[in-house]
């Protein structure tokens, strides 16, 4: 019999990548009468499974899962059509009486909604977009970040310097509004009523899990499933390839690198991607209440929400 949690709430779990989210979703999901709705940027696309530690078919059977496989790997897609599609989503899960259950990491999806955003309304400019990028691949991804530094330091600074696609929305933004990024991001009284879970595990326990899972992304075929993407025509240059590892297993089809190689790699840029995670979902966060990971965490979750 499903759990029916007080009034019309919203429950968001984040928390560092390979804790373990899905799995407590799900089971969540399964008691309170809850779909998911996936915030992680990475589940938009769709072939894209392995590297991106994607919920398999089978979880996804278990409960219905929102934002997940919509868009194709050379699509683009903004802060703002993510938070103008999720938004209406949720909407649509709480008019049907059922529990909307947001996961992810993807620190600006969290920050969008739990923050009332109000994003930047303009459509993409792509003649302006193409020259920005051609732009930044003449003068590196630093250097551009250094320019819209120049011009809205606010900007730059929630937007990390290696992200060139984010900097180029931000400037493109800036040239076709005329205003600067960080003013069009307005925070408003969130629409929605939040409880945010946060799931937490000893760092070193943490990084034995991403290493057992990036070797299990080799062991289930993620070089066959960059292949097969750049068999489609999609290469370096999608927007979705700058996930964690693509652009790597890239370089060692190209013969650039090793498999040893791309695997020490992903290790690294996961525990950094990890640390920056921190930075988004803080342990001091008064909005965020954290559980240890356990085999009773969704027990314990439940007993402080139901």
């Amino acid at each position: 019999m499903p759990i029916d949690l007080p009034g019309n709430k919203v429950l968001w779990i984040v928390g560092p990548t390979a804790v373990g989210k899905t799995g407590v979703a799900i089971r969540l999901a399964s008691q309170i009468g809850g779909e998911i709705v996936s915030a992680d940027s990475r589940y938009l696309y769709k072939g894209m499974n392995i590297g991106t530690a994607k919920p398999t078919e089978e979880e996804m059977n278990q409960v219905t899962h929102h934002m997940i496989d919509i868009a194709d790997p050379d699509e683009t897609w903004s802060l703002g059509q993510y938070y103008s599609r999720s938004k209406e989503v949720i909407k649509n899960i709480l008019s049907r009486g059922k529990t909307p259950i947001v996961v992810g990491g993807t620190g600006q999806y969290f920050r969008a909604f739990t923050q009332g955003w109000t994003l930047p309304g303009a459509g993409p400019e792509y003649e302006l977009r193409e020259l920005l990028e051609k732009w930044g691949n003449e003068i590196g991804y630093h250097e551009l970040h250094r320019k819209l530094a120049m011009i809205d330091p606010e900007a730059a600074a929630f937007i990390q310097s290696e992200n060139m696609r984010r900097t180029i929305r931000a400037l493109e933004v800036i040239f076709t509004s005329g205003q600067k990024f960080s003013d069009l991001r307005q925070k408003t009284i969130p629409e929605f009523d939040f409880h945010i879970v946060g799931l937490t595990m000893n760092r070193e326990n943490l990084y034995l899990r991403v290493d057992e899972r990036i070797q299990k992304m080799f062991e289930q075929g993620f070089v066959e499933e960059v292949k097969g993407l750049v068999d489609k025509g999609f290469g370096a240059n999608c927007p979705s390839m700058s996930a964690i590892g693509y652009n790597e297993v890239l370089h060692f089809l190209e013969g650039k690198t090793t498999l040893d190689g791309v695997t020490v790699e992903m290790k690294r840029k996961t525990r950094q991607f990890i640390r920056r995670q921190a930075n988004w979902f803080k342990p001091n966060d008064e909005n965020i209440r954290w559980y240890e990971m356990g085999v009773d965490v969704v027990d314990r979750i439940l007993k402080d929400y139901c």
